[in-house]
C-alpha cells in the first residue's frame, strides 16, 4: 500500500495540483488515499434471472465471501475472489450477476427508470448501466442504447443478451445527433459522459492515468456539452436527465451543469440517496453529488436535471 506522498509523486503533477483549488487539503489527502491501492471487486445481482437471496446462496456454495452494500440491496463487495475467479463461475456465464463498480450503479438509481418508460442511454457501452436500468424496469418498456464505437457496440450487444435484456435497441450512432432525430421522445435520459477518468486513477496502474492531460479535460468538456444538448432535445418536457462522469475536476462536472442551467431550460434537482464517502456538488451545484475514490468505489459526479415545460 502506497502512502499519500508516494501517490502524489506517481500521479501527473498537473492533476494533483488541480485538486487543491477545488478541495480542502484534508479532502485532497482522502482522494489520493483512495488511489493508493487496489479496489474491491463489486457486483450487482441481475434480478431478471435470479433473486438476491438465491445469488448469495450460490456464491456461498462456491466459498465466495462478501459484504452487503447497505445503500443498494442488489450490490455486493466480494472479499476473497477477484474478477477473473468470478468469471469462471457458471452463474457468471449464465448472466446472473454483473461485475460493476459501485459508483457506476448510482446514476441509474438517481434516474429511477420505471417499467413501461422510454429511456435513452446516450453513451451505453459496455452496458453496465443499460442492463441495470432494464433490471429496474423489470424488462418492461423501451431503452435505446446508443454507442459510437463499433467494437464497444458489439460488447454492448453481447452483455445485453447475456443478461437477458429484451427491451433494449442498440444503435451505433453519434450521440450528438440523437436529439435532432428523436426530439422530445424519451421520458428519461442517462448521459454517462465520456470523460478524463480521474476518479478511476490508481497510482500503481499507470494505464489508468497515462493518457490524462489538461488538454484531454478540455476536449472532453467540449464533447460533453454537445451530448448534453442532444440529451436535452431528446427528452420530453418535465422529463429527467441524469448527467454523470467518473472524473473529479470542475470543468467536466459543475461547469458543464452550470452551462446547461444557463443555456438550456432545465432545473437542477436534489439527489436524496444516502451514500457514504460522498460530498455535495461545488459552488452553484450543491444538489449534485461527488463520490470520492476509495478502496470500495471510484470517484464519480452525478447531477439530476429536469427539463422545463
Amino acid at each position: 500500500m502506497l502512502s499519500v506522498l508516494e501517490v502524489k509523486r506517481k500521479l501527473p503533477k498537473d492533476f494533483v495540483d488541480s485538486l487543491y483549488p477545488i478541495y480542502t487539503p484534508g479532502t485532497v489527502d482522502k482522494i489520493l488515499a483512495g488511489m493508493c491501492g487496489e479496489r474491491s471487486t463489486t457486483l450487482r445481482a441481475n434480478t431478471i434471472k435470479i433473486s438476491m437471496t438465491n445469488l448469495m446462496q450460490e456464491l456461498k456454495s462456491k466459498g465466495i465471501k462478501f459484504n452487503r452494500i447497505l445503500w443498494y440491496q442488489e450490490a455486493l463487495e466480494i472479499k476473497n475472489a477477484d474478477e477473473k475467479t468470478l468469471q469462471t463461475l457458471p452463474i457468471y456465464e449464465e448472466g446472473k450477476f454483473y461485475l460493476q463498480s459501485l459508483s457506476s450503479m448510482v446514476p441509474p438509481l438517481v434516474l429511477e427508470p420505471k417499467a413501461g418508460e422510454k429511456i435513452l442511454d446516450l453513451t451505453a457501452a459496455p452496458g453496465s448501466k443499460t442492463t441495470q436500468m432494464a433490471m429496474m424496469m423489470q424488462n418492461k418498456g423501451y431503452i435505446l442504447a446508443n454507442e459510437l464505437d463499433k467494437i464497444r457496440c458489439e460488447r454492448l450487444k453481447y452483455n445485453l443478451q447475456k443478461q437477458g435484456v429484451t427491451i433494449a435497441e442498440v444503435q451505433n450512432k453519434r450521440g450528438e445527433k440523437i436529439g435532432e432525430e428523436k426530439p422530445e421522445f424519451f421520458d428519461k435520459v442517462l448521459l454517462d459522459a465520456p470523460c478524463s477518468g480521474e476518479g478511476r486513477f490508481l497510482a500503481n496502474q499507470v494505464a489508468t492515468y497515462r493518457n490524462w492531460s489538461n488538454k484531454t479535460v478540455a476536449q472532453c468538456a467540449k464533447i460533453q456539452k454537445k451530448l448534453l444538448k442532444s440529451a436535452y432535445q431528446a427528452l420530453k418536457p418535465r422529463g429527467i436527465l441524469v448527467y454523470s462522469t467518473c472524473t473529479l475536476n470542475q470543468e467536466e462536472n459543475e461547469k458543464i451543469i452550470q452551462w446547461a442551467l444557463e443555456n438550456l431550460p432545465v432545473e437542477l434537482e436534489t439527489i436524496s440517496l444516502a451514500i457514504p464517502n460522498t460530498l455535495s456538488g461545488l459552488e452553484n451545484c450543491k444538489q449534485a453529488i461527488r463520490m470520492l475514490p476509495s478502496k470500495i468505489q471510484e470517484g464519480f459526479f452525478i447531477a439530476k436535471l429536469r427539463k422545463k415545460e
